[in-house]
């Protein structure tokens, strides 16, 4: 699910992006807001839309959210960028920039009226199925935002709304007509799933030695940098209950389960204290810096790691990156623990030596050796597949959900996909770690009036209407409205 949004973000941002304000009663992930030092506050122009770093931020948060409920809270800052979490954001706020300048040629707004309903009408902010506004504005409190930010947000995203809406197309009954004959084909086949088990490969060490001289330049050492750490630490800090009682008053937004349900005080009790002590230890852990750079503390250790390590976050790492050796970073939050870091060295990239490479060559060579076997044992048990050990099927269809023994549901499902946008009576079909082999042995048609299926038909029809449209339709934007980003490490 992860990869298949990732890869359709740009048009489908059209149909999910408003998604995003329904994650508000789950509460975000407790940072401050970015400050890039952009053009103005702008991070991006689109046509006549600036995108200004407020608004970034906020949409940051929220897709930060939303992966990280999909990974059941596992999702941290490195996996984030390692995803392009960043740049997904960006590419969101281009495509509704690109929207809004559509709707301002249209001549179509939104009036505080109606800007006023859609606030009010946001669940997170009720109260006994009334609009709260003590409760939006400590949720505006909570997230560091102002209400002009959320509020240009939301009247946006109405804008959007009406303008989609201007230009939504159903479904005609030829088309419908396709593609009820589509899914009614069904065949009965013949196939042979192939892995890895099937093959007898054998990796020696002069293989390995070969395959890693060719690409030596593919396996580095990591960039490493040599870090004096002075430790603050934040856990012996006392707090009374009133200061619990008010710092969870203010800030609960941040306090949820893994459904996204926000935690009361006795459930959130261990992170809320944590969270408050590191809040009060602050000024100590800048009285420290002080001291450390008039060379009145020593450090507490010295650390050698690699870029990106976990143990530093990804906004700590940039700044590391930004500064020269021997320049003092302010305390930074590290844990449950403030660290008052100084850059001793950098020591760049070096060409792995075959030792230390052995274990990602290896799974490198083992995965390349595996395809090309596999590729080969495919294509000669196609040639004579008539005399193979295969497996015969009911009549399946597109929309079959029987599992087709051995692969799994997901398997099943991607494989009756290729096999039924496929114009070969017998072929091959690759699935991650799999090859099946098949031979079609009957077709037939099962036209069966059913609502189930008219419903599945009618609704798949506007689906691949919509999508196409919103494909095209952002093509063109881009064509149209001339985009222009003032970050760098932000645009493709």
């Amino acid at each position: 699910m992860i990869s298949w949004m990732q890869k359709h973000n740009k048009y489908l941002i059209v149909t999910i992006w408003i998604a995003t304000i329904a994650f508000i009663g789950a509460g975000f992930v407790g940072w401050g807001s970015y400050q890039y030092g952009s053009k103005a506050g702008s991070i991006a122009k689109v046509g006549d839309i600036e995108i200004d770093d407020a608004t970034f931020d906020m949409t940051y948060k929220n897709i930060y959210q939303q992966y990280n409920q999909m990974m059941q809270g596992k999702l941290d800052e490195k996996k984030a960028k390692e995803m392009g979490l960043l740049k997904q954001a960006l590419g969101s706020l281009i495509t509704q920039a690109q929207l809004l300048n559509l709707a301002n040629e249209f001549g179509i707004i939104v009036s505080d009226d109606e800007l006023a309903q859609k606030l009010t009408e946001i669940p997170a902010f009720q109260n006994k199925g009334m609009f709260d506004k003590a409760i939006y504005q400590t949720y505006l409190k909570s997230q560091h935002l102002e209400a002009r930010t959320f509020e240009h947000v939301l009247r946006n995203e109405a804008i959007i709304q009406k303008t989609l809406s201007l230009l939504n197309s159903q479904s005609l009954p030829f088309e419908k007509e396709v593609l009820t004959s589509a899914i009614s084909v069904a065949d009965k086949i013949a196939y042979k799933v192939l892995t890895q088990d099937d093959l007898n490969l054998t990796i020696d060490e002069n293989s390995l030695q070969s395959y890693w001289e060719a690409h030596k330049s593919s396996y580095m050492t990591p960039k490493k940098y040599v870090l004096d750490v002075l430790w603050t630490e934040s856990k012996g800090t006392i707090v009374t209950e009133e200061e619990i009682k008010t710092f969870y008053g203010e800030n609960s937004f941040n306090y949820v389960d893994d459904s996204g349900k926000q935690l009361q005080l006795d459930g959130a009790r261990e992170k809320v204290v944590a969270d408050l002590k590191m809040k009060k230890s602050k000024k100590s852990a800048q009285k420290q810096y002080i001291a450390y750079k008039k060379g009145k503390i020593d450090k507490s250790e010295t650390l050698t790691l690699a870029l990106d390590d976990t143990l530093l976050s990804t906004e700590i790492w940039k700044e590391i990156q930004q500064k020269d050796v021997n320049a003092i970073l302010k305390p930074k939050a590290v844990v449950d623990r403030y660290a008052t870091l100084r850059i001793v060295k950098a020591e760049e990239p070096q060409e792995m030596v075959f030792n230390e490479a052995k274990t990602l060559v290896t799974a490198d060579y083992k995965k390349k050796a595996s395809e090309e076997g596999l590729t080969k044992l495919a294509e000669s048990t196609l040639k004579d597949f008539d005399k193979s050990n295969s497996i015969v099927s009911d009549f399946v269809t597109l929309d079959t959900r029987d599992n087709l023994k051995p692969l799994n549901t997901q398997e099943s499902l991607q494989f009756l996909q290729k096999l039924f946008t496929s114009t070969k009576e017998k072929g091959i079909i690759a699935l991650s770690n799999k090859v099946i082999v098949y031979n079609i042995l009957e077709q037939r048609m099962t036209l069966e009036e059913d609502s189930n299926v008219t419903d599945f038909v009618n609704n798949s029809v506007n689906q691949i209407k919509r999508q196409d449209f919103e494909s095209n339709l952002l093509k063109n934007l881009d064509q149209k409205y001339k985009t222009q980003v003032f970050v760098e490490g932000l645009s493709n």
